[in-house]
């Protein structure tokens, strides 16, 4: 190899280390730079889509968040034209906000007093917008008297519904009511799944106003028959849409961050990328000071591009021939779950790891991103979902424990014999702690199995053993012959 290719290669390590920050995190506000739209998304933002499910990572806080930034509104209105002229407020989130919503020890409260209701609490939380909104008194020192006057106040809640429309609907715009990250609004599962199906039922009741329109970000595990038992429940359901990631979709990504990298590197990986596509990138603006490089939709559409494009940084292979595997389709599906979902995050941290091992242990390598070193951002990814799914479900993490070290795929018998071991049968003390147990632990461990099977750390193989996908067995420092190594 020449030393001039030697020595882009190391630039080129370098600037996909700048390009991709190290704390890569969709549920925080997003850096405008960072805003992309995957073509499957879009109908997920537009205001008539009411209900978007999704696992952990795929970014329904990002899009919770973005949605409050008024200049990210207007650019998205590019593509989805009602949010250039939406208000929006945030209904439940993961940050506590006492004067927009109760938190979480504050409405179990509140629906534990009284034969509230959580359908009351809902309406008190639109209506103390809808109050700022045309001038109108509403109780506010404490959410007990906001809720108290919802419900004993009926008529004039509905007459302030109805101004809040007409307001809107003089200005031309929409009032916008964003609720995410439901899971902390409840610590057991029967509060949690009253919120969440009286949250549907308020977001029916919002259904025959012109301008007002509510969201909800659900994770998969929170929409089940117990909270769509309600008369019209179809009417929600029929505007869901799941947040998925294609495989294009999560190359678009990368090349998104990649080109939008700040100075010199970002025209380096801007090069690369006209040189090898044939295309050009496309400046938008959002505002006077922030701008952005769009990918051209031909790319984000066309898999042999973004094939191509991957190889310009992995080459053509997972080592020294065909045999193993295509670096483009390997580490996507070596970092999907059980259910084959990916997430951004963890594609990101997977190429950002694979370049600073690269820059490391293989300067001299023909390509950017040794094959060894996309192993080791795997191992580093599948670290960082692990820790990622005990932050939501730290149940899981204590019943992967005594399985270190187990090979898969394996029986049913010797995973519940580890767990036997240690516990016994399982008791409701084992799942003590500030979020929701698994869901079907009373059945015993064959509920729990269900439960990590429906979360995409177990699956099925055809002959009915129990196997663990590599972004989670790696994590959990569990075995598979001829597998990408555990994490130690």
């Amino acid at each position: 190899m020449s030393k001039s290719v030697k020595s882009d290669n190391q630039h080129l390590r370098r600037a996909i280390l700048r390009a991709l920050p190290d704390d890569v995190t969709l549920d925080r506000p997003p850096e405008r730079r960072h805003v992309y739209v995957p073509l499957a998304h879009k109908k997920a933002l537009r205001l008539e889509y009411l209900v978007i499910v999704g696992g952990r990572g795929v970014g329904k806080t990002f899009w919770a968040l973005a949605l409050q930034d008024p200049a990210i509104r207007a650019y998205l209105g590019n593509e989805v034209p009602d949010l250039a002229r939406v208000d929006v407020r945030l209904g439940f989130g993961p940050v506590p906000n006492l004067e927009q919503y109760p938190d979480a020890k504050t409405f179990t409260a509140l629906i534990g007093k009284n034969d509230a209701e959580a359908y009351d609490v809902w309406r008190a939380v639109a209506c103390r917008w809808f109050a700022d909104q045309v001038g109108a008194d509403v109780p506010r020192d404490r959410w007990e008297a906001s809720v108290a006057w919802v419900r004993d106040n009926p008529e004039q809640v509905a007459r302030l519904f109805e101004q809040a429309n007409a307001r809107w609907q003089k200005q031309g715009r929409h009032g916008l009511l964003v609720f995410d990250a439901l899971d902390r609004a409840a610590h057991e599962w029967q509060t949690a799944n009253a919120i969440v199906r009286d949250l549907l039922r308020f977001i029916l009741y919002l259904k025959p106003f012109s301008h007002l329109f509510g969201k909800v970000f659900l994770r998969e595990d929170q929409l089940h028959p117990r909270v769509t038992d309600f008369p019209d429940a179809s009417k929600v359901l029929a505007m869901q849409i799941q947040l998925v990631w294609q495989r294009h979709d999560l190359h678009g990504l990368l090349w998104h961050y990649l080109v939008n990298a700040p100075g010199a590197d970002g025209e380096q990986l801007r090069k690369v990328f006209q040189k090898t596509t044939g295309q050009s990138l496309e400046r938008k603006e959002f505002d006077s000071v922030e701008s952005l490089w769009v990918l051209p939709s031909v790319v984000r559409r066309d898999e042999s591009l973004l094939r191509r494009l991957f190889e310009q940084l992995a080459g053509p292979w997972m080592g020294r021939d065909r045999r193993r595997g295509i670096p483009y389709t390997w580490i996507v599906n070596h970092l999907a779950d059980a259910r084959g979902r990916v997430t951004p995050r963890s594609l990101l941290v997977a190429v950002r790891k694979a370049a600073e091992d690269s820059l490391e242990r293989y300067q001299t390598h023909s390509f950017p991103l040794h094959y060894e070193s996309i192993k080791r951002g795997v191992q580093e990814a599948s670290r960082i979902r692990v820790r990622e799914l005990a932050e939501d479900f730290p149940w899981v993490e204590k019943l992967m424990e005594p399985l270190h070290g187990l090979v898969v795929p394996c029986e049913d018998r010797e995973v519940i014999q580890r767990w036997h071991e240690k516990w016994g049968q399982p008791k409701e003390d084992l799942f003590k702690d500030e979020r929701l147990p698994p869901e079907h632990w009373i059945e015993g461990w064959a509920g729990i199995m269900r439960d990590l099977e429906a979360l995409g750390v177990f699956y099925r193989l055809k002959d009915g053993r129990v196997n663990v996908p590599d972004i989670y067995r790696i994590g959990f420092n569990l075995k598979r012959r001829g597998g990408v190594r555990p994490v130690q």
